[in-house]
């Protein structure tokens, strides 16, 4: 860097968040916001408590859900309470530290949600395909510690973002977008984003196409062995893959419809753009844990039991 560019920065300790500034109903998008993300949050604890505290869900499955659970909440945490404080409360301001652990969180937790849906996939596909070696080929510490690995790996992605951001001197202190994303970061920095945003993109590619061919993969490998399988077989894994396949869709439609626009030449605007983003983070972590609980019989059979126990007590 040139000591140009250094003359010309500015001493950065807060950003100004910028990104619903031309919002013409922002009371109404922070009150919706802050309802889906307390419904994310309530719904995913109730996830965690009940596989937690019943022995009988200490097993591979249930300790993906979990897992995927805890990355939904904090996923959604790394960005809502920052939207729904510029929406509601007017606070458009965040410190310099705030932004920089914002900006890794938020990346950690689609990192992780890639990840998570991959395993998951894996997991189906074991209990689909070898389903009496289900138990020696996935034991609880071994799920546990493949858990530990995809967390270590999220968080070595992300490290990359602060490393490079924290060097470059800052030209501007307002950010376009509602939150702390890298790509908001980085463009108030002096430099040019470009190769940044390259390298970023390479990681982020290699993570979110990795893991949705990965998950493909699983699904052709599950449909060619279903072929041969009983109508009565066939209902049985169609019913345990609907949950999954619900949470794939939601989580990779808005970032292939961003990819499908940019191909076809389409330009988003920015609350365009705000929009697919803030969906790809509100949709999954709402979607998710309701999924699970509707569609996992074990977790049903609770839900009824407790709202039993309250019927009969009023």
């Amino acid at each position: 860097l040139t000591f140009g560019l250094y003359n010309a920065s500015i001493n950065v300790t807060h950003f100004i968040i910028g990104g619903f500034d031309t919002l013409s109903r922002p009371i109404a998008v922070g009150v919706v916001i802050l309802i889906i993300y307390l419904l994310a949050v309530v719904a995913n604890m109730i996830n965690i408590m009940f596989i937690i505290s019943d022995k009988r869900l200490h097993k591979p499955m249930y300790l993906l859900i979990c897992n995927l659970a805890v990355v939904d909440i904090v996923y959604t945490s790394s960005s809502s309470p920052t939207m729904i404080g510029v929406l509601l409360a007017g606070v458009n301001t965040i410190s310099y530290v705030a932004c920089l652990i914002q900006m890794c969180v938020f990346n950690l937790g689609t990192s992780m949600e890639s990840f998570v849906l991959a395993f998951m996939a894996l997991d189906r596909f074991i209990a689909i395909i070898y389903p009496f070696q289900y138990q020696s080929y996935l034991t609880n510490t071994r799920v546990l510690v493949l858990t530990f690995i995809m967390w270590f790996v999220a968080w070595c992605f992300v490290f990359y973002m602060p490393a490079t951001v924290v060097p470059l001197p800052h030209c501007s202190s307002r950010l376009k977008y509602s939150f702390c994303d890298f790509a908001a970061v980085i463009r108030t920095t002096c430099v040019n984003p470009e190769k940044y945003f390259n390298e970023v993109s390479i990681a982020a590619f290699f993570i979110f196409f990795f893991t949705f061919v990965f998950i493909c993969l699983s699904y052709c490998g599950i449909l060619l062995f279903v072929k041969l399988s009983s109508n009565n077989e066939k209902k049985k894994m169609g019913s345990t893959l609907v949950s999954h396949l619900i949470c794939v869709i939601v989580h990779y439609c808005p970032a292939f419809v961003r990819i499908m626009f940019t191909r076809v030449g389409v330009v988003l605007t920015l609350e365009e753009r705000q929009g697919l983003l803030i969906g790809a983070v509100l949709g999954p972590c709402l979607v998710n844990p309701f999924v699970y609980c509707l569609r996992t019989k074990e977790i049903k059979q609770k839900l009824f039991k407790i709202f039993k126990k309250f019927n009969t007590s009023d």
